[in-house]
């Protein structure tokens, strides 16, 4: 006589599987995280220079927008 599954084996599988798929996410979501944390310090970086510049060579660069004459 045949013997019934009841399914335990393939859902203790799809439990794992579904462990590990959070496993995995989470660790993506760290990468992201990372990434992002270190792009915002390379943009706020290169914004201090920016302001830098600016204050040191504020009117120079504003003289550089300035029209002159028939321009």
């Amino acid at each position: 006589m045949p013997t019934r599954d009841t399914g335990e084996h393939a859902q203790k599988s799809r439990t794992d599987a579904d462990v590990d798929q959070v496993e995995e996410t989470a660790a993506a979501t760290s990468d992201l995280a990372e990434r992002k944390e270190a792009l915002d310090a390379d943009i706020d970086a290169i914004l201090e220079d920016i302001d830098e510049a600016l204050e040191t060579n504020a009117e120079e660069f504003v003289r550089g927008f300035v029209q002159k004459g028939g321009q």
